[in-house]
């Protein structure tokens, strides 16, 4: 009998564990849809973003546009959780001093995710909108030359 107790904490602590662990994530979870490869095709090229889980706080991605077989455009991205804040973090090519660039996530409603950084120079914000399982659109917007600026990037799934 003191066994089957003993088993039966053991189990309710388990259980007790795994949905903490679920809830201490649950803002990057809730874009696991976007792991994958994403491609858009422009009469001048092809832009893609891969992205992958690295772990439960954690999701990597690389962004690029390839014109004929040149890589015009590259960046790596980092999309994590520390405690309630969701970032996201690009690093781009050839801009920033190769840097990274932190954004936090100011928008979570309706599969749409929006991330600012108020003091960057362009983009200040960067959204991401489910449209359906397969289809995706990437927003980037702010000022640049002193007028708003805004380009969309609407991508499928592959």
């Amino acid at each position: 009998m003191k066994n089957i107790v003993v088993l039966a904490l053991f189990i309710a602590t388990l259980i007790g564990c795994q949905n903490k662990s679920e809830k201490k994530f649950d803002k990057l979870h809730k874009m696991e849809w976007l792991v994958g490869n994403w491609e858009q095709k422009l009469p001048d090229g092809v832009v893609s973003e891969i992205w992958i889980k690295e772990n439960d706080s954690t999701y990597s991605g690389k962004s690029y546009f390839i014109k004929e077989k040149d890589t015009v455009h590259l960046e790596r991205i980092i999309l994590t959780q520390k405690n309630e804040t969701l970032l996201y973090i690009p690093t781009v090519s050839g801009q920033n001093n190769d840097e990274p660039v932190t954004f936090t996530m100011t928008s979570d409603a309706e599969n749409t995710f929006s991330f600012e950084n108020l003091a960057h120079d362009y983009p200040k914000k960067i959204t991401y909108k489910k449209v359906s399982p397969t289809s995706l659109i990437a927003t980037i917007s702010g000022t640049q030359q002193g007028k708003l600026s805004q380009e969309s990037y609407p991508m499928t799934k592959k």
